[in-house]
């Protein structure tokens, strides 16, 4: 069987891993291996993607510029460079980042950027999430990177934004419930089965659409 670590393929070399550590029972020590066997891959893919890493490497440089004594700043910057270099093996085939991954990865750092935290930035983040889908169709570079990169980036900037300026307790806890759901609910089918699940079916991702929008008109029309 060929080596998890030289499987060009992301998601058949995901549910290899998935499914040894479903053998193993979700073990300490599988756990613990399966996490060793990713990241290792994950070097080795971003690795042979000079060109990508170079590009997300320049433009986190420009965002750390950025955030300098902003909060939560550089730090959220340099998270957000380790998570997505560690998943360039999902460009699959491709061998550079797309403007849509670019604008993705614009809106995962709004907080940490200046206007990121004002009124207009839940409907900016909006704006460029309804952006970013329709050039990467319109270019024909969707992946499973701008898919990653998508989910992140809502969930980073939305649940950032919700904690941080959204004073009603109801909303709040709606809005994460809405976010987490989805996320809970894949990592579970994963783990039970021991394969990737397909993208989360649209009426698991409606709540959190609904929710965004209100979170963003509320931010931007409160005093």
């Amino acid at each position: 069987m060929e080596p998890v670590s030289a499987m060009a393929d992301s998601r058949a070399a995901t549910n290899a891993l998935l499914a040894e550590l479903r053998e193993d029972r979700l073990a300490p020590e599988a756990v613990v291996r399966f996490l060793g066997q990713a990241a290792h891959r994950s070097l080795l893919q971003a690795a042979r993607r000079p060109h990508a890493l170079a590009e997300l490497t320049t433009l986190h440089a420009v965002l750390y510029t950025l955030a300098a004594g902003r909060r939560p700043g550089r730090r959220w910057v340099a998270a957000s460079w380790v998570l997505a270099a560690s998943h360039l093996g999902l460009l699959e085939h491709r061998t550079r980042l797309a403007p849509a991954d670019i604008l993705t990865l614009l809106r995962a750092n709004l907080p940490a950027l200046p206007g990121g935290t004002g009124r207009a930035s839940g409907v900016l983040a909006v704006g460029l999430d309804l952006a970013d889908g329709r050039l990467a169709r319109h270019q024909g570079t969707t992946s499973p990177f701008g898919d990653y990169a998508d989910t992140f980036a809502d969930a980073a900037f939305w649940t950032w934004l919700t904690l941080r300026h959204e004073p009603n307790p109801a909303v709040r806890a709606a809005a994460i419930a809405a976010w987490a759901l989805p996320v809970v609910t894949v990592t579970g089918v994963a783990l039970r089965r021991g394969v990737m699940p397909e993208r989360p079916r649209p009426v698991l991702l409606r709540p959190a659409a609904v929710l965004q929008t209100v979170v963003a008109l509320r931010h931007l029309v409160r005093r």
